[in-house]
């Protein structure tokens, strides 16, 4: 996923948001040609997350600030570590020190997370996947954060994959009439997508391998009995995906019953931001 694709565009609205028509109590207190320092610093143990995009925020306010990197996207920290140090006008550095901050703190406890379920899961060959339980306008970079913190990343929005879930196929009419409508409407729209459709029982995936035509099953609220017995109904046939009512303590045992996929909202809906600090230097 190029997740900076209209990246300057929405850093442009995030700026517009938080600095309108000037960070007045920096352009009232601090002298215009002032120059300074200031370290980002690490305050909490995780995996840090955010790195490339601080850069871009960054430069995108204004070129002349220089940086050193001495960590990047995916380390893991502890605190007390440094992640960078950005150099230039005071009132460059101020206006983009809590947005870089928001941005950096959200991503990172996303990717820590994402690091822990992912570091449960090894050894079994599942993998975690995100979902859209994204924020609205920061999905790109959240799900950008699921991947630096070893996840992999599920269809993006509504546009690049078919999922037919439970309402759909209750509108559709059942899940014969739902995959039927899907494959025909990509074969008429001239579309290269990916079908997955959820079942919530065993006789529903009798249902779908009647039908076929689909690339992936996801099992919704599946115990772990069931979900073991699903994972031989199905045979390889097609991918397998995991998702609902799965926590840390059973996120293995699903695992196990041998799922390509498990899927979590709570990678992105449901963490908390790492403790990052962005302080002046004095020297």
């Amino acid at each position: 996923m190029n997740y900076t694709r209209n990246l300057e565009k929405t850093i442009d609205l995030w700026f517009e948001e938080d600095l309108r028509d000037g960070d007045h109590t920096t352009l009232s207190t601090i002298p215009p040609a002032a120059s300074g320092s200031a370290v980002l610093l690490v305050k909490q143990e995780g995996v840090l997350a955010g790195v490339d995009i601080a850069m871009k925020i960054f430069d995108h306010f204004d070129p002349m600030l220089e940086t050193e990197l001495y960590l990047k996207d995916g380390d893991r920290i502890q605190p007390g570590m440094e992640a960078f140090r950005v150099k230039g006008l005071v009132h460059s550095i101020l206006p983009c020190e809590r947005l870089v901050l928001n941005v950096m703190q959200r991503m990172s406890g996303i990717a820590t997370a994402t690091r822990e379920y992912a570091d449960m899961l090894e050894g079994t060959g599942t993998r975690i996947l995100d979902t859209r339980k994204t924020t609205p306008g920061f999905r790109i970079l959240e799900k950008e954060a699921v991947r630096i913190g070893g996840g992999e990343n599920h269809r993006f929005g509504l546009f690049d994959m078919i999922l037919i879930k439970d309402n759909h196929v209750d509108f559709a009419g059942g899940i014969e009439a739902a995959i039927l409508g899907a494959r025909r409407y990509l074969q008429e729209k001239s579309l290269d997508l990916m079908i997955e459709i959820e079942v919530r029982s065993l006789a529903d995936i009798e249902k779908v391998l009647a039908q076929g035509g689909v690339h992936r099953i996801l099992l919704d609220n599946f115990d772990p009995d069931d979900t073991r017995k699903a994972v031989q109904l199905i045979g390889g046939r097609y991918e397998t995906e995991s998702s609902g009512g799965i926590s840390k303590e059973t996120l293995r045992q699903y695992a196990e019953c041998g799922v390509d996929y498990i899927s979590a909202g709570a990678l992105t809906h449901q963490i908390s931001s790492l403790d990052l600090s962005l302080k002046a230097e004095f020297k």
